[in-house]
């Protein structure tokens, strides 16, 4: 938030290079530059307060596009194309990474850069997935033998079923083409793998599913 006493101190030479079409100050900045000018005795013809008016327009357009950038960057964009690649959803994958563990969404989500030939984050994603279901494991044991394990719902023992899923589609946001369009890919090969996992969880091999919220209800 630009505050105007701040830029009160400034002296007239350095208010205007705010009115300077290459600045790269704020609209309102430039709003407030123009005005304590003006209060200051600095008299602007009107060719002079149309181009100011234009710069902080134009500085408004260019901040309302980004943030409209960013904010399709993170839409997922499913389609009925059947000309579209198919890859496992993002919800799919946020949601069965948090019932059935990261490593599952992990899995899902280094088939889909497989699909598109981006071999570099399907290997580092697999790794992600590999070594946090380690981590989450002497995460977990680390908590109860300090006696931080509770059954309030912000207990931290959350925090990592939580925390792994982020994760994953923050690898999505960055990683994968921007605004990618996509079709839902079928939920056979998710289902015989959730079976898998359901399993494992269920009988907790060596432990290492202590951690996963479907142990809650064991």
């Amino acid at each position: 938030m630009v505050k105007k006493n701040v830029l009160s101190k400034l002296s007239n030479k350095e208010l205007e290079n705010y009115l300077n079409p290459e600045n790269r100050f704020v609209p309102e900045a430039v709003q407030i530059a123009f005005e304590i000018l003006e209060e200051r005795g600095r008299i602007f013809n009107e060719s002079e307060k149309i181009n100011i008016q234009n710069i902080i327009q134009q500085k408004i357009e260019t901040e309302a596009a980004k943030k409209h950038e960013e904010t399709e960057n993170w839409k997922d964009h499913i389609t009925t194309d059947l000309s579209a690649v198919k890859l496992y959803s993002r919800t799919l994958i946020l949601v069965s990474s948090f019932f059935l563990g990261t490593f599952f969404g992990a899995v899902l989500l280094s088939l889909n850069f497989l699909k598109l030939k981006k071999y570099i984050p399907a290997v580092f994603t697999f790794l992600f997935g590999t070594i946090y279901l380690t981590l989450q494991h002497y995460a977990y044991n680390f908590l109860v033998e300090n006696h931080l394990v509770t059954t309030s719902k912000y207990s931290l023992r959350t925090l990592p079923i939580i925390v792994g899923p982020i994760i994953l589609i923050l690898i999505w946001v960055t990683a994968m083409p921007k605004k990618i369009v996509y079709r839902s890919q079928s939920y056979l090969l998710p289902i015989l793998f959730a079976v898998i996992m359901l399993f494992l969880i269920v009988n907790n091999y060596y432990g290492l599913f202590s951690s996963y919220f479907l142990m809650r209800f064991s």
